[in-house]
């Protein structure tokens, strides 16, 4: 009679074990515990999350209303297991940051506003579930950007989802109150 061996199971990182982990030069999430190896992000997903970086940034600085952060920066959105992304661009309202203080490893919760600028080696399936665990985890808006298309899918924390197109608008909402920009000004 054949027995079969065990299942082989990968151990689980904490978010302070990921952190600690030595640069491979390879770019990844933490999801349940797990490392998922992240495709380095192409000419347009760059320049349509650096474009929207520099309009956010200049309105949060001249508004004094909190921080942006640029991709790379991770936040821990569930523990045990741990769960860190890093959105292509962040907000964090001033409030929070001045209660946490600007932490040197990830932010120990997720941002107000999330941006995720769509790749071509993105599935969407993997692409939602980011949304639901951002908001999950307490995002109030969530910007999802579709190069290919040139729109916008903006999920809100109560549930709704509006997709916008051509000369709309992004608007801040109550996470950026009177932040505006134009979609066509973003895509390249």
């Amino acid at each position: 009679m054949r027995t079969m061996a065990p299942p082989v199971h990968e151990p689980r990182l904490t978010a302070e074990e990921f952190y600690r982990l030595p640069d491979d030069g390879q770019r990844y999430e933490l999801v349940g515990g797990a490392l998922v190896n992240m495709a380095a992000a192409g000419g347009q997903h760059g320049i349509i999350a650096s474009r929207l970086d520099h309009r956010l940034r200049t309105f949060v600085e001249a508004q004094d209303v909190g921080e942006v952060c640029a991709a790379e920066t991770g936040f821990r959105l569930a523990q045990n297991p741990d769960t860190v992304r890093a959105p292509d661009v962040s907000f964090i309202a001033r409030e929070r940051v001045t209660d946490q203080g600007i932490p040197e490893s990830y932010w120990p919760f997720a941002p107000d506003l999330a941006v995720e600028v769509i790749s071509p080696s993105d599935r969407f399936d993997d692409v939602l579930t980011k949304v639901q665990e951002y908001l999950h985890a307490g995002t109030r808006l969530v910007w999802v950007f579709h190069p290919r298309t040139k729109t916008v899918s903006v999920y809100r924390a109560n549930g709704t989802v509006q997709l916008l197109t051509g000369t709309e608008e992004l608007d801040g909402e109550d996470v950026l109150p009177g932040f505006h920009c134009r979609l066509d000004e973003l895509f390249v």
